[in-house]
């Protein structure tokens, strides 16, 4: 009996115990790393974390669109190292890529992200990184190298996801996944299969106890071929994570779905307590229903969704998608951080001196270049992409990661007046604010809109490279009625000046205005045709007084299409303080609130007491409300208006006077649901 009784006060105890641990969620083991939490991924400390990430494309995997390769064997990993082998042999071909490798991605490059402001790197890798599928044995060297971008990542305080960007075998049949045209990681299950899941249980290994890491993004952009169920996509996932559950359960793994991480029927539901669901978004619109499905995966299933790519458009894209991952909680990763002549990634290298001379026989367009050529030429753009000789990119950091970008100007460059303005040097700001086009993205489903000319910036202002011999190296090109360009402008002296403007046109030319602080200076000037894109000639305004200080300077298309390229100031007669009088020009001030839900404001200024009417149009020119002109006295005055207008961006046009001396202002205003 007293036996019995010892046994009890040990088993009470005991049993308590195992109902604690027992009952204690599956996840208890993640505390202190990344873990999901319902539709919520947290961070360490147990607090909902939205990734502000960035990808390193390009890097460990280089891709042909990112270094202008696309021919002759569509630009894969494998394809151009035997492209460059080909020319300068294997010796320099190695070193070639020790510089790549050096120069891509080194500790300033990593500094430089977490002081834009991103939180996050999604880190792309190739299997052959690690392993070896010859010796079937893995790569220390790689692992050195990942271990040292760690060490960057830490010192800069950056979270990291793993990203197997090339797989075994290949996971679709495009470049992108160094694939010859066929997904064998599909079609020959062994072995590349079996050597994906030994790669991922190493890594899982070797990271166990690593907090800065998030997760593992186990598949990128997988496509299984005809003949091939996205149940076998499923069935690969399962048996990578139980591999990598076998020794870590402290890490998410994140899981793409088919057909580039857009469609995930066969790999719902869930088979992981501790995993994401992870879709890449390119080329499609930024409204909530084009991504209501992945929303209704959320909330069916319990589980988080990340925005593991996007990017390869629009600034306006960019912002407009960011914007609608924060409303619904989802973090994102931008693609990606680098490449050379690109107007889309933060950073653009330069075309090195005899790059171009390279590509142009690789892609059939010149004879072969002598082994020494083709070696300088390489070792130059190794250099060049160096994050010191390359650019930043302003456009593009404040569309994702200024929360004010909607309504934000900056100025791209310091104008002073008298001097010479860049056309394609307006300033850095959202659509309807610093300038209107009328194409600002690419929502088709394939790349193209926004900047048809691809050069330089990466709004919807289209720009190309101009042969000009007076003018700078980009136009503005593709102009259209109602666009507009504006640059804050600082006027050094008050006077008169003539202002020269470089135009050229091949279909019949247009008309342009240019307004300070929306008051229009002189007539529209009218552009004829010049007899080619690149057949330059100027056209002038004389005689026009401007005051001293900061203004607006603007461009306002009336007809379009033309090429600009530079307004030069000179200073003809400078007005000294005693000429000067107080300034009460007509004009239309604002328009308030802008975007408006329908009813807004129109405020506008007089000079004398005049008849001022109000007119809207759409962007195909059609008159849509009038108000009639009625008298006003000298000074201020609003006018509100309620059209009933449907969402778009209109025109509101202010004429001020009789039809003999009748003066008109403008300004867009946007009208949302």
């Amino acid at each position: 009996m007293k036996h019995s009784q010892t046994q009890a006060k040990w088993l009470v105890p005991l049993i308590l115990l195992l109902l604690v641990v027992g009952s204690r969620p599956a996840k208890s083991q993640t505390e202190g790393f990344y873990r999901t939490d319902g539709k919520e991924i947290l961070d360490p400390s147990g607090m909902p974390v939205l990734f502000k990430g960035v990808g390193l494309g390009g890097w460990l995997v280089p891709e042909g669109y990112m270094l202008h390769i696309a021919a002759p064997d569509g630009g894969s990993p494998t394809s151009i190292r035997s492209q460059i082998e080909d020319l300068i042999g294997s010796e320099d071909t190695k070193t070639f890529y020790d510089m790549y490798r050096a120069n891509y991605v080194a500790e300033k490059d990593i500094a430089a992200i977490a002081e834009w402001g991103f939180d996050n790197i999604r880190l792309p890798f190739h299997y052959k990184l690690l392993y070896d599928p010859v010796t079937e044995s893995f790569i220390e060297e790689g692992f050195d190298l990942v271990d040292q971008f760690l060490e960057w990542c830490r010192t800069y305080g950056l979270s990291v996801i793993l990203d197997m960007h090339a797989a075994p075998g290949a996971q679709n049949d495009g470049n992108i996944s160094d694939s010859d045209g066929e997904a064998r990681l599909w079609t020959e299950p062994v072995p590349y299969q079996d050597q994906a899941v030994e790669i991922w249980r190493e890594i899982a290994s070797r990271y166990v106890n690593e907090p800065l890491i998030v997760g593992y993004d186990l598949i990128n952009e997988p496509v299984t071929p005809d003949g091939v169920s996205g149940d076998d996509l499923r069935a690969l996932y399962e048996r990578i994570t139980e591999a990598i559950r076998e020794v870590d359960e402290n890490h998410i793994v994140f899981i793409e779905g088919n057909f580039y991480a857009t469609h995930f029927p066969e790999l719902l539901p869930p088979f992981d307590s501790n995993m994401v669901y992870t879709f890449h978004k390119y080329w499609n619109g930024t409204a909530v229903n084009s991504i209501q499905y992945l929303l209704d995966i959320r909330e069916d299933h319990n589980t988080p969704l990340w925005l593991g790519e996007t990017g390869e458009n629009s600034n306006v894209w960019f912002h407009d998608v960011v914007q609608l991952m924060k409303e619904h909680r989802i973090g994102w990763n931008i693609w990606t951080h680098k490449k050379i002549e690109t107007t889309t990634s933060p950073l653009s290298s330069p075309f090195a001196p005899g790059y171009e001379r390279v590509l142009d026989y690789w892609r059939g367009n010149a004879t072969k270049p002598t082994a020494e050529f083709a070696r300088d030429a390489l070792f130059a753009m190794a250099e060049g992409l160096d994050l010191d000789s390359s650019d930043t990119r302003p456009g593009v950091l404040a569309s994702l990661l200024d929360s004010t970008y909607r309504f934000l100007r900056v100025p791209f460059r310091d104008h002073v007046i008298p001097g010479t303005i860049n056309a394609v040097d307006y300033d850095i700001g959202n659509q309807f604010t610093t300038y209107f086009d009328s194409d600002v993205s690419a929502t088709t489903g394939t790349p193209g809109g926004g900047n048809n000319g691809t050069k330089y910036r990466n709004d919807g202002v289209d720009i190309e490279t101009s042969t000009d011999p007076l003018g700078y190296k980009y136009n503005v090109g593709w102009t259209q009625t109602l666009e507009f360009l504006t640059y804050t402008v600082n006027v050094e002296t008050s006077g008169i000046y003539d202002i020269d403007v470089r135009v050229a046109s091949d279909v019949g030319g247009g008309a342009f205005q240019l307004l300070i602080d929306d008051v229009q200076l002189g007539s529209n000037v009218t552009v004829t045709d010049t007899g080619g894109w690149q057949n330059w000639i100027t056209v002038s305004l004389e005689g026009i007084e401007l005051t001293a200080g900061q203004h607006i300077l603007k461009m306002a298309v009336r007809t379009g299409d033309f090429n600009i390229n530079t307004y030069t100031f000179e200073l003809i007669t400078a007005t000294s303080i005693d000429d000067e009088s107080p300034s009460l020009d007509d004009r239309l001030v604002s328009i308030f609130p802008n975007p408006a839900v329908n009813a807004f404001e129109v405020e506008f200024l007089l000079q004398r007491p005049s008849a001022a009417g109000v007119e809207i149009f759409d962007m195909l020119g059609r008159r849509v409300h009038t108000e009639a002109p009625q008298a006003f006295q000298q000074g201020r005055h609003s006018v509100l208006l309620a059209p009933q207008l449907a969402a778009g961006v209109y025109l509101v046009q202010l004429s001020v006077g009789s039809s003999e001396d009748r003066r008109t202002f403008s300004k867009t205003v946007s009208v949302v649901p």
